[in-house]
């Protein structure tokens, strides 16, 4: 069967076998896979399911049944990769999810542009490295590189997180921007947790197709910036509460719950903008700003400028660290599972009160 989209991830660690999850829930892509680990194998059969049974809930397989990774295999849906070379011949797009280090990427990069199609898409899926860096020192001239190159970066997990920060270089296409956001824009998300209720299988069928319609949310930065924005206001956050934790004014559990109980549910329907628009009453964010300035002015100077170093560090990383692991204890597989469907629900309530 020949696909639309042949996708060629380069790199097979968390994030980039939980994109083959999103990018195989397309059946108009195939997937193919290169990473020069000499288990690839063994750990696309071990790994891959778990990342996959939001996509194929009846095909869940028992433990140590590689079924769905056979299947995937057997119709060429999915294809390990022995080399570089090999895996970038043919593919229409070329995804990365190297180690985050600039030295790599523009290594690789280099050796991608003498391999891949000259009409391929390239994308990094990068957490904070600007698509200008990685490609600083591709050769210029056919092949070029910086004018397809540019950041989707992902939130882990992207098989099940809806954000994806499209981030272009200032010599990217607006075309190639435009085809990324309209493949995200056009990519399904996992299916619904089972209902609780019994109901036909033909609503359940209907149930499911809304529901994965529209799930993911390209949003297209307008300039590079270092780690982006979403990890610039997440480091942000995760800053202030190791100064925190680290002054002693509040333990890691408890400063969890203040959370998960205040800013993580306002910030799941409303966003930072429109809950404080919302707050200001009749005058909006304006006034609230205004009301609020002689709580917020001493508050913000004296937000924590904690170095994330080890000189300097110890303390507050100590019992971070400590504190942490005596609250939460080692994240087995079991909680993460119960997690991850938390998160599948939380999204499923965003989505229905985004159509409403």
């Amino acid at each position: 069967m020949s696909y639309q989209h042949r996708i060629t991830l380069l790199g097979t660690g968390t994030i980039g076998l939980s994109m083959a999850a999103l990018h195989l829930r397309r059946p108009d892509t195939s997937v193919t896979l290169y990473d020069p680990r000499p288990d690839l194998e063994s750990q696309v059969h071990e790994l891959l399911p778990g990342f996959l049974s939001s996509s194929y809930p009846k095909q869940e397989q028992k433990d140590g049944d590689k079924g769905i990774i056979q299947t995937l295999l057997s119709t060429s849906r999915l294809r390990l990769s022995a080399s570089l070379e090999d895996a970038c011949r043919g593919a229409t797009i070329i995804q990365e999810q190297t180690p985050e280090t600039i030295s790599s990427k523009q290594a690789l990069w280099t050796q991608v542009k003498g391999f891949a199609d000259p009409t391929a898409h390239l994308w990094s899926s990068s957490s904070g490295i600007a698509a200008s860096a990685q490609c600083a020192t591709c050769p210029v001239g056919g092949n070029d590189v910086r004018s397809r190159l540019l950041v989707a970066h992902p939130f882990n997990p992207p098989h099940l997180m809806p954000l994806v920060e499209i981030v272009p270089g200032p010599e990217t296409k607006a075309d190639r921007v435009e085809f990324v956001t309209r493949y995200f824009d056009t990519t399904p998300g996992p299916l619904p947790l089972p209902a609780s209720s019994s109901s036909s299988s033909s609503s359940e069928s209907q149930s499911q197709s809304q529901q994965t319609e529209g799930y993911y949310r390209p949003i297209i930065l307008h300039k590079e910036i270092s780690g982006f924005v979403g990890n610039r206001l997440a480091f942000a956050l995760l800053r202030e509460a190791c100064h925190l934790v680290g002054e002693g004014v509040v333990s890691a559990r408890d400063l969890d719950a203040i959370v998960t109980a205040s800013l993580g549910p306002r910030w799941a329907g409303s966003g930072v903008f429109e809950s404080y628009h919302a707050g200001g009453g009749e005058g909006g964010i304006g006034a609230f700003l205004q009301k609020l300035m002689p709580t917020l002015q001493p508050v913000w100077r004296d937000l924590g400028q904690t170095e994330i170093s080890t000189e300097g560090g110890e303390k507050w990383r100590e019992m971070v660290v400590h504190q942490t692991e005596e609250a939460y204890g080692l994240y087995t597989a079991e909680r993460r599972k119960s997690k991850e469907e938390m998160l599948r629900e939380v999204v499923a309530m965003q989505q229905r009160r985004w159509s409403d």
